[in-house]
């Protein structure tokens, strides 16, 4: 079975996570760098899959979030020219089955979107999404799993 790639791409930290269909089989976290070439990304990932044991030639498509709008580029290209297999950046248009009942969807950065998505799969009943990142976001999940929108703060590090 191939490896899915997951990239999110905050404004501080970069995780990844390797999942092989629903097993999360690896996942790291490195500092976000803009300056960072596809170059670098596939060699720093290489290097996080041999710490993990994993199969570097296994990787079968990737899939990006990303609030860090200079990063998709490079982080674009590590799949598409280096890996040679797909990959889905998330953005406004990208289709999730989760109506976004916010008076500008296109507001709403992939990350909340991605986290949404997640937290009402795992809580079908609804559900508030904290995500404690460089901002701290609070995210409304209704019943019937549709985003009503949500707060955003400074984060932990920020505030202290």
């Amino acid at each position: 079975m191939g490896v899915l790639i997951a990239v999110d791409v905050g404004n501080s930290n970069t995780v990844v996570g390797a999942f092989r269909g629903e097993e999360l089989a690896g996942h790291w976290r490195v500092q976000t760098n803009s300056r960072r070439t596809s170059d670098e990304y596939a060699l720093m990932l290489k290097q996080l899959f041999e710490l993990g044991e994993l199969d570097f030639t296994s990787i079968s498509g990737g899939i990006v979030a990303s609030v860090v709008p200079t990063v998709v580029g490079a982080v674009s290209e590590l799949f598409e020219r280096h890996l040679r297999v797909p990959v889905h950046v998330v953005g406004p248009g990208t289709k999730t089955g989760m109506q976004i009942l916010y008076e500008n969807p296109r507001e709403v950065g992939a990350d909340r979107i991605v986290n949404a998505v997640a937290a009402f799969e795992r809580h079908p009943q609804g559900c508030i999404v904290v995500d404690f990142g460089t901002a701290t976001t609070w995210d409304v999940i209704t019943p019937k799993g549709q985003y009503l929108g949500g707060v955003i703060a400074p984060g932990v590090a920020i505030s202290a």
